[in-house]
């Protein structure tokens, strides 16, 4: 168990939410995946609602505020001490701002952005919200991978604005996979290139302590489970959610 009391240092991951069409169909299913309780905002924020862990925030859900949209995902916040000064460095190695650095009443400063090879991301310079307070146990985020086709551009990116340090990972040799670490040498995630053609974005890893059993819940609540996997880090599995956004869930040793 990992309990945050404070702002995590630059480049970590430090926040997730999802935009859905339906919050409260949203709600029944990651509550009977991961145990969250919720505590929905008011209807000017799009019921912009927390989802708590023993009483402390892991994520968050909203009603996704462009209805029409086709295409759901968990968006992935980076933890930034200067949310305009890291903004400014995101341009300069070549990615886009969607939204320009703004604060959020007296949560925190925030931004969106997409790096060279298409993949959103946000930015989140915390205040009174520091972002997840609970992560890497049962119900919580464990990691964030880029997986994208066009590997080579997004790991100079990354390093640059963030001062990630790059290795490859010789207990994979078959997939091109390249760690993502601060500079203190703490491991953020990774980067996954795919075959051409693929699409581009960053994915969510939660960690369950039963991912057979995890999948069964999934089911149950009306989402899809995908084949389990064991791997070097442990047992894992790609779960969609009633809305088609997909997640990954593993149970590590």
């Amino acid at each position: 168990m990992s309990l945050v009391t404070e702002n995590q240092p630059d480049g970590t991951p430090t926040w997730i939410d999802l935009g859905i069409p339906d919050l409260d169909r949203a709600m029944s299913f990651y509550g009977a995946l991961f145990g969250w309780e919720f505590e929905v905002g008011p209807p000017e924020f799009d019921r912009y609602t927390t989802c708590l862990l023993r009483g402390e925030p892991v994520a968050a859900l909203a009603q996704n505020p462009e209805p029409g949209a086709d295409r759901f995902w968990w968006n992935v916040y980076f933890a930034t001490a200067d949310c305009d000064q890291t903004a400014e460095r995101i341009t300069a190695a070549g990615g886009t701002l969607v939204d320009e650095p703004a604060d959020v009443m007296d949560q925190g400063r925030l931004a969106i952005a997409r790096d060279p090879t298409g993949a959103q991301f946000g930015l989140w310079q915390g205040r009174k919200h520091i972002g997840a307070r609970l992560v890497n146990e049962p119900g919580s985020l464990v990691r964030n991978d880029l997986v994208t086709p066009d590997p080579g551009p997004a790991r100079a990116f990354y390093a640059e604005v963030f001062g990630f340090t790059l290795d490859g990972n010789p207990d994979m040799p078959e997939f091109d996979f390249t760690f993502l670490r601060r500079p203190d040498g703490h491991e953020i995630g990774g980067i996954m290139g795919l075959p051409p053609g693929s699409g581009t974005s960053w994915s969510t890893t939660f960690e369950v302590d039963n991912t057979d059993a995890a999948l069964q819940r999934a089911v149950a609540a009306g989402g899809t489970a995908g084949e389990v996997q064991d791997m070097i880090y442990g047992r894992f599995a790609q779960i969609t959610d009633p809305f088609g956004v997909e997640f990954s869930v593993i149970a590590r040793p």
